[in-house]
């Protein structure tokens, strides 16, 4: 039977192809994912070091807002009001921060597309394969 291949290599093909298939998934997959990931860590290195720079500085400003305001009142009150205006910032700065990450949004549009397509393409092929192997081989022969 020449032109014929065997059940086996057949699979075989296929399982080559799925392979190839799957690699192809994985690398669109880091396309999509990888910038956008690296610029959020990018930024979030950023914040965390303008972070801690702000934290000294704010310490400093604190500790000179009390004294100050320890001049025309108590000491203790003086650091009570610069605490619980701290607090108030703070609230402020967690609710604009909650706001900010609820906007970032990675896409993966193309990547379930792809993946959609594939499957069906395996489904058709997997189809078409089994098909052909319950489908009796007829042959011409010349008498």
């Amino acid at each position: 039977m020449a032109g014929q291949r065997e059940v086996g290599d057949l699979v075989k093909d296929i399982s080559e192809d799925v392979k190839v298939m799957v690699r192809g998934e994985i690398e669109l997959a880091k396309a999509e994912l990888i910038p956008p990931a690296k610029n959020a860590g990018i930024g979030a290195g950023m914040f965390a070091g303008a972070g801690v720079l702000a934290l000294y500085a704010l310490g400093i400003l604190l500790i000179g807002g009390a004294l100050a305001l320890a001049l025309v009142l108590p000491a203790w009150a003086a650091f009570l009001i610069v605490g619980g205006v701290m607090l108030v910032i703070c609230g402020i700065l967690a609710l604009i921060g909650k706001a900010s990450m609820s906007k970032a949004k990675f896409s993966t549009d193309q990547t379930v597309a792809e993946a959609t397509a594939t499957v069906n393409a395996v489904k058709g092929a997997a189809s078409r394969a089994a098909s052909a192997a319950k489908t009796p081989a007829i042959s011409r022969t010349k008498d």
